[in-house]
């Protein structure tokens, strides 16, 4: 067993000295981490253009540029002036179109643009995006973003080029997407309006009139076969190798070396698409009922699409779950993009059409209203394919999948009672109201992860079976420490590493302040794992208070205990703090957790970049793949934990803090103690893994993780003074009445009656006057003097 330092022994002067050296490093640690909180938070921001301005250099939006000139217009736009010429405009993304992330908040970049249409300076300047606050560094979404410079959008938006795509930043693509999307539609929309002078698109304008239009009247029912052979459902098929080569002709030679399959002849995806807010293709794929149901919805001027796929890859990802929006599809027609959100989507199970095959992935899309697709003129549905190669580096290329509607669903226009095509507002917002599915999003996100919910599930059934039956399991001190490790791996890995679900003192902070601003129960069901381990969390609480999450369902404190104890295996000292300072260090993690719900009645967002005390994210979320402040942070606790087990879930960990705080109400004592506890015997209180035992005898169920060791040794008749004297009288019991292990009288012949045989212990003769003395003795002698002798035999 590995040496245990007591710091008693180095006196109390050393003792201090070590403790305070070790406390400020710490606090250098946590000051370092503060500072780079600070720095990657964003400035307020008033929210227009001039405020935005005021804070940027004009040579920062256009090389060259000296000052900015008035002002005006609507959406505003300002000139960006060179010795008194104007050399270009600067222009906020959101007064001509929408950005919004993960965080439902606007994302605010300022964009430099040039006469010609050329991008030539991006400057974000205030988002609550989370993941870039917390997670990716600003810097590399900004890198991304920078891909547009130099990119002239005046063919685009002359319908000369397709639109460009922004570098994929790994862990962030929903957000740079969006970001690229915003800068890349307020461009082309800022052209078209013909405001900046000198473009293709400025000097020869779109045409207002259509030609021709959707003939309503055509509303027949057609197979499928039919449906795809006359081009009413257009195809994109690809299998694993020739995505393989495309990424290999792209220089992407890492992407190409991990292919979805073996086999490169299997299928990658087989795409289908179709627009089904024409009558005849939506009658036939939808069926009547389906069909009607969406023209009801349908505002007039918009459209709907049926996206359907098969094969390894899919269209749809996992982008749409945690941010709403679909990051693998783009509709493109005449230079403009535009992605699909949650709200603009309904899954369907099947299609009504006769002979349709069975396909995996099958999504009817309403075009956003932000969007004027004109069915009449060809489009494109894009495909981006992303391929992962590495733990966190991805690769993306686009793959096109052109459409155009058969002559027979369209008809003339005369020239005289044609309409304009009508055109979006760029001062407008993207309308909220879209098609209503039948399904909330939160049921949808449910049904998608059935398997890991599953899972979870029954993980948290067979928690509350070893919490029910824990006298029968710790009366079996092997079989339960393969079981406690065997919970505590899949806790680390599967529910933290794999599954994410690693709760935090942002959910805390979180649910506070939407119980003061709008609660809304469907932001918590989107995420299933989170809200489930909350839900146990709470009911736990009331039965066993904080133990049955820190001390079994926290994959950072699974962590920590499994690294200890490797390390004790490995012979590695164990440092035993004294009661009084440990006592005195407790409070820490209070402060922290007071400190940051007062922060966030101020700012959540900032409250949140604080909570990076926590090194969850870092060791759990993204398994160590971070900037190397939060890495060495995050190592230092686990470091510390080697030494002193669960160093951060006694000292410092605010939703430890938390949790504690309720669990204070729960309604049942389930840990067993005798009155000899504490005074005499205080081998439990010596033993426990998180010194949560006074000396006193009393367990401290703030601190208390509920591993169970205490009961361990309540019921071990060889450790316990107290089931050491039951075990002594019991056997002294079965030795006097037992006929196998009693000697026969005896008698000297003429020397009177027969005498039973003497039992002695140490030689001394026992009775049952003397036997409970002499139990009482050595057993107190033995948990005094060598209280952690058997530790190791617990597990």
């Amino acid at each position: 067993m590995p040496a245990r330092i007591s710091i008693r022994r180095t006196g109390a002067s050393g003792a201090f000295r070590i403790i305070a050296e070790t406390l400020a490093a710490c606090l250098r640690l946590l000051a370092a981490l503060a500072c780079l909180a600070v720095w990657t938070v964003p400035g307020h921001a008033a929210g227009s253009l001039q405020d935005f301005l005021a804070n940027v250099r004009p040579d920062e939006l256009i090389q060259g540029a000296e000052a900015y000139g008035e002002i005006a217009g609507s959406p505003p736009l300002a000139p960006l002036l060179s010795a008194g010429r104007t050399v270009g405009h600067a222009y906020l993304n959101t007064d001509y179109t929408s950005a919004v992330g993960y965080s439902g908040k606007p994302i605010h970049i300022l964009v430099g643009i040039d006469p010609q249409g050329v991008i030539r300076g991006i400057k974000l300047v205030e988002h609550k995006e989370p993941i870039v606050l917390i997670g990716i560094p600003q810097e590399k979404v900004v890198a991304g973003l920078n891909s547009l410079i130099g990119k002239d959008l005046g063919r685009v938006a002359s319908g000369k080029e397709q639109p460009p795509q922004v570098d994929i930043v790994s862990g962030a693509t929903v957000t740079v997407l969006v970001m690229g999307d915003s800068v890349v539609r307020s461009a082309v929309r800022l052209i078209r309006s013909g405001r900046l002078g000198g473009t293709d698109a400025a000097a020869t304008p779109t045409p207002a009139v259509a030609a021709r239009t959707v003939d309503m009247a055509v509303s027949d029912v057609r197979d499928w076969n039919t449906l795809v052979g006359d081009g009413s459902v257009r195809s994109l098929r690809l299998t694993v190798g020739e995505v393989t080569r495309a990424f290999a002709d792209a220089g992407l030679a890492k992407a190409a070396a991990r292919p979805e399959t073996g086999n490169p002849d299997d299928p990658f995806i087989e795409l289908y698409v179709a627009p089904v807010s024409v009558p005849t293709i939506g009658r036939s794929l939808l069926g009547d009922a389906a069909y009607e149901r969406l023209l009801k919805s349908l505002k007039p001027g918009r459209q709907a699409i049926l996206v359907a796929g098969d094969g390894a890859y899919s269209f749809k990802g996992s982008g749409y779950v945690r941010g709403g929006i679909f990051d693998r599809i783009e509709l493109l027609q005449d230079g403009q993009g535009v992605r699909f959100r949650d709200r603009n989507h309904t899954r369907l199970g099947d299609l009504a059409a006769e002979g349709a095959p069975r396909l995996r992935e099958i999504a009817l899309f309403q075009v956003p209203e932000e969007f004027a697709l004109d069915l009449s003129e060809p489009w494109d549905l894009q495909l981006l394919v992303q391929r992962s190669y590495g733990a966190r580096d991805k690769a993306t290329l686009p793959f096109n999948l052109g459409y155009a509607l058969p002559a027979r669903y369209l008809k003339a226009i005369p020239a005289e009672v044609s309409q304009a095509v009508p055109q979006p507002d760029a001062a407008n917002e993207p309308s909220e109201q879209g098609f209503t599915d039948s399904d909330p999003l939160w049921v949808k996100i449910w049904k998608l992860n059935t398997v890991e919910i599953g899972i979870t599930v029954v993980a948290l059934l067979v928690l509350t079976a070893i919490f029910f039956f824990q006298n029968w399991l710790v009366r079996r001190p092997r079989l339960f420490a393969w079981v406690r490790r065997g919970y505590l791996l899949f806790t680390l890995v599967w529910l933290g590493w794999y599954a994410n679900a690693q709760l935090s003192v942002v959910n805390v902070l979180t649910f506070t302040n939407s119980l003061i601003t709008g609660f809304n129960w469907e932001f918590f069901l989107s995420a299933p794992l989170i809200f489930i381990l909350w839900a146990a969390v709470a009911a736990g609480l009331l039965f066993w208070g904080r133990g049955p999450f820190c001390g079994w369902l926290c994959p950072f404190g699974a962590l920590q205990e499994l690294t200890n104890n490797l390390a004790q295996w490995l012979k590695v000292p164990q440092v035993k703090l004294p009661f009084g300072l440990h006592e005195r260090l407790w409070p820490v993690k209070y402060i922290i957790f007071l400190g940051l719900f007062g922060l966030s009645f101020y700012s959540v967002a900032l409250a949140e970049t604080y909570a990076e005390v926590e090194p969850f994210k870092t060791a759990i979320i993204l398994k160590f793949g971070r900037e190397w402040p939060f890495l060495i942070f995050a190592l230092t606790l686990l470091a510390a934990g080697l030494f002193i087990e669960r160093f951060y879930c006694r000292y410092l960990c605010p939703l430890g803090a938390a949790l504690a705080i309720p669990g204070r109400i729960r309604m049942f004592e389930w840990l067993k103690r005798y009155p000899e506890c504490g005074s005499p015997c205080q081998r439990c209180a010596k033993e426990c893994p998180v010194a949560a035992i006074h000396p006193e005898g009393q367990i401290n169920v703030n601190e208390c993780i509920y591993c169970m060791h205490c009961q361990e040794l309540y019921h071990d008749d060889h450790r316990c003074p107290h089931m050491i004297q039951v075990r002594l009288k019991r056997e002294k019991f079965q030795a006097l009445s037992s006929p196998v292990t009693k000697a026969p009288a005896t008698r000297a012949p003429g020397k009177g009656p027969a005498r039973p045989p003497v039992i002695t212990h140490k030689g001394v003769p026992i009775t049952a006057a003397t036997a409970t003395t002499v139990a009482t003795a050595t057993t107190v002698a033995t948990a005094t003097t060598a209280p952690n002798k058997d530790t190791e035999a617990t597990g």
